[in-house]
C-alpha cells in the first residue's frame, strides 16, 4: 500500500472515486452533497493498492481547529488496518501543522473507532445526508 497527499487540483479524482463508491453508491448519500466547499481547501490523503485508490480522508483548518473528514475505505479493503492508517496520518498531519484541537463528524455507529484515537463525543446527534452523526473532538497537548 502507498499513501499520497493531494489537493483539489491534483489527483482529487482518486479521492473522489473512493468517496463516491462508499458514500454515494453504498450509503446512498446524494451525489450533489458529496463534494462540498471544503474540498477546495482540504488536503486529501489517498491510499493506493498498486495504482488503485482504495481509501481516503481529508483534513482542513477552520478557525482554531483542524477538521478530519470523509474517512472511507472500499468494502473489499476493510478490516485491513487502512482506517487506522488514515487516522494516524491525518492526526499526524494536523499536529505537524500546529493543531491544538481536531474535530470530526462521526456516523454514530463509528464512534468507537474514533475513540481509539482519543476523540470524545460532544453535542447532540444530528442528521447529515439522512445518516445519524455526532461531533467528536481531540485536544492536542
Amino acid at each position: 500500500m502507498q499513501i499520497k497527499w493531494t489537493n483539489r487540483h491534483d489527483n482529487f479524482i482518486d479521492a473522489y472515486m473512493v468517496r463516491r463508491e462508499v458514500f454515494v453508491v453504498e450509503q446512498k448519500v446524494p451525489e450533489e452533497l458529496e463534494i462540498d466547499e471544503y474540498d477546495n481547501i482540504a488536503l486529501h490523503l489517498v491510499v493506493y493498492d498498486d495504482r488503485t485508490p482504495v481509501a481516503t480522508g481529508r483534513i482542513f483548518e477552520t478557525g482554531s481547529s483542524f477538521v478530519i473528514g470523509r474517512i472511507c475505505v472500499l468494502r473489499e479493503y476493510r478490516n485491513m488496518g487502512l482506517g487506522n492508517l488514515l487516522m494516524e496520518e491525518l492526526i499526524g498531519k494536523a499536529i505537524s501543522m500546529g493543531a491544538t484541537e481536531i474535530v470530526l463528524s462521526s456516523q454514530t455507529y463509528a464512534t468507537g473507532f474514533y475513540e481509539k484515537f482519543g476523540f470524545k463525543e460532544y453535542g447532540n446527534i444530528y442528521l447529515d445526508a439522512g445518516i445519524e452523526h455526532i461531533s467528536m473532538r481531540k485536544k492536542i497537548l
